[in-house]
């Protein structure tokens, strides 16, 4: 009687079961919410990869230093702003709190001659005040933050323009002529450059650090968990002794710590400042968290995601500049991008939902 050889019955259940197993591996990879983002920005660059016009700049390393400067800002407050959103809250001051804590910083040491690194601590402070006033305003009175980060946004800004009218001889623009002490130092680390030919800027190590800092507190801490559950499910988190108000307060002071260094690296770079700087760029941001898989229900996001969406902005805004096309191209793509950024979060989130069941 001839025995069965194992192997040959093997082989055909095997490679049904190898199928399978890559099957789940590309389900479980589009379950991430940050894998939108990362198909855009290989899409985005490409385009500019193979058009003519912008090809021989795109890929030098000029260009590259070119987008990911128009980048960093976004990079940077992409994180803060992400968490937020993950945790069910919008800032929209978070643009004019950039330009209000340089205004604070210039004003500072023009006017007053204090040290760079006071004015670098007092406006520090000032930024946590505002982020505990949304925050607390925010959770006590149960207003949409929307509402609450316009007012501030208004609030910031026209105080932004009084006050440099007013000590600055109707000048909206502040530059600190006569350098006080601490100024080389702070410009160092905050707003210089590495290397040469091209020169990067320090910026970027403080993209990376943020949203190093960022992918850490949201998957490896206590304080991470809180965020998804204040903005999924809050009243179940409450029930479970989760501190929802207090964690979105302390999103909020983070989102404005966030503006306070986008701040201090411009301010620090040329030692100038303008009031109207950063306004209208909160929406960037939250393009860049959105397109980055952060859902606006809040509950569902990534940091590495939103971090990526940032990189897409830049590439796109300097693409459209390297292919000698219509500026406001720049401003469909990132429409484009939102559309884009939304549909696939849905998606995403609906498989991680199935996933968990």
């Amino acid at each position: 009687m001839d025995v069965p050889n194992p192997t040959m019955q093997a082989g055909p259940a095997a490679g049904r079961g190898d199928r399978v197993v890559a099957a789940r591996a590309v389900t479980r990879i589009f379950r991430r919410p940050e894998v939108g983002a990362a198909l855009a920005a290989v899409a985005i660059f490409l385009i500019f990869a193979l058009n003519p016009t912008s090809q021989p700049l795109w890929l030098s390393q000029a260009g590259f230093v070119g987008w990911l400067t128009q980048a960093w800002q976004f990079g940077i407050m992409a994180v803060p702003v992400g968490l937020l959103m993950i945790g069910g809250e919008f800032d929209l001051s978070a643009g004019v709190m950039t330009g209000s804590t340089a205004i604070m910083m210039g004003l500072l040491a023009n006017n007053f001659g204090w040290n760079i690194w006071l004015c670098i601590a007092v406006s520090a402070v000032f930024a946590v005040l505002v982020g505990l006033f949304n925050g607390l305003l925010v959770v006590r009175t149960k207003l949409p933050s929307f509402i609450v980060t316009l007012a501030t946004f208004f609030v910031l800004r026209g105080t932004s323009v009084g006050l440099v009218e007013a000590l600055n001889a109707n000048s909206t623009v502040v530059t600190v002529l006569n350098p006080p002490a601490g100024a080389d130092t702070a410009k160092a680390i905050f707003g210089g450059t590495i290397g040469s030919s091209p020169a990067y800027p320090v910026a970027l190590v403080w993209w990376l650090v943020v949203t190093a800092l960022g992918m850490l507190v949201l998957s490896r801490t206590t304080f991470g968990n809180w965020i998804f559950a204040a903005g999924g499910e809050p009243n179940a988190a409450r029930n479970v002794g989760v501190p929802v108000g207090r964690t979105k307060i302390l999103l909020f002071v983070l989102t404005a710590l966030g503006a306070w260094l986008v701040g201090t690296i411009q301010f620090t770079a040329g030692l100038s400042a303008v009031s109207e700087q950063g306004v209208g760029y909160e929406l960037y941001y939250i393009v860049a968290a959105v397109v980055g898989g952060c859902l606006l229900t809040g509950g569902y996001g990534s940091v590495i995601g939103s971090s990526i969406g940032a990189a897409i902005i830049g590439m796109a805004l300097q693409g459209v500049i390297y292919a000698r096309w219509p500026s406001q191209w720049g401003f469909a793509f990132l429409g484009i991008l939102l559309l884009f950024g939304v549909i696939v979060n849905a998606v995403t989130f609906r498989q991680a939902q199935r996933a968990r069941r």
